[in-house]
């Protein structure tokens, strides 16, 4: 992580504290910082020492979206599947939703086109009060189905909602995000990172595997053809779960009337 250049993660203990780091260009995506979050999310899956991520942008804004300015990097990008760039950036939402740690994100100022993207890929949103989200794919003469958006933002927000924050691209304010489901909460863009470590301080009082559980059977339970389907995973789940020692742990200390202490065994 030490040789990121467009991306920071800063470790304190079991939490990560991800900045998207361009601020000059309002973290705008390049193909180094697509090339970066795919490594960094994708080493994510096996990283056990991880719990939590905040996802967040340094400066003024998230992320104003695609750097278009970036015309070289955009046609030397890898081969992505097949697709280029195109392909090459949409793994990493992929990556965000496969890896079995939450992502909370922090969110000022723009989130455009795939920033709006990276923002809807997250599990907890906190929106600053600065914040303004749009798709702006739509903007620029392409289609708004875009980096999982079409696939994230109605589940969020409801298939009218989508419908007119794709079709037309206006700006959502702060206020309208947490409206309409977008975000959790609003705060003042100097109290995101502590309302952050809020989130993230009862994240980590869950046991490990049970918060990895949830959130891979939350992802399933989405798109489940049926409620049986979706109990499957939830029995599934919670065998796995109460066979840990954890498990044990977290009914002892509840009895006790105490803070368990997990170990993720």
């Amino acid at each position: 992580m030490n040789s990121y250049k467009t991306i920071d993660v800063d470790v304190r203990g079991s939490v990560h504290w991800l900045t998207l780091n361009r601020p000059d260009s309002l973290n705008a995506i390049n193909t180094q910082m697509a090339t970066e979050l795919r490594d960094y999310f994708g080493n994510l899956f096996q990283d056990r020492s991880c719990r939590v991520v905040v996802m967040r942008g340094a400066g003024r804004a998230f992320c104003a979206g695609l750097d278009i300015k970036d015309h070289e990097g955009l046609r030397d990008a890898p081969f992505g599947g097949g697709f280029g760039f195109q392909g090459h950036l949409a793994d990493v939402y992929i990556r965000m939703r496969r890896c079995p740690q939450p992502i909370v994100s922090c969110i000022q100022g723009a989130a455009s086109g795939g920033g709006f993207a990276f923002a809807l890929a997250t599990d907890i949103k906190i929106a600053g009060e600065s914040l303004k989200m749009n798709s702006a794919f739509i903007k620029l003469g392409l289609s708004s189905c875009d980096m999982g958006v079409s696939y994230f933002l109605p589940r969020l927000v409801g298939v009218s909602v989508a419908s007119e924050m794709m079709m037309t691209g206006r700006f959502v304010t702060a206020q309208r995000a947490l409206a309409t489901g977008l975000v959790s909460e609003v705060v003042a863009d100097e109290d995101l990172e502590k309302t952050a470590q809020g989130y993230v301080d009862d994240l980590l009082a869950a046991s490990p595997m049970g918060l990895r559980m949830t959130k891979e059977g939350l992802n399933m339970a989405i798109d489940a053809a049926s409620l049986e389907a979706a109990m499957a995973i939830e029995n599934r789940n919670q065998i796995m779960c109460s066979g840990t020692e954890d498990f044990k742990e977290g009914m002892q200390a509840f009895i006790e009337k105490r803070k368990p202490v997990y170990r993720d065994l």
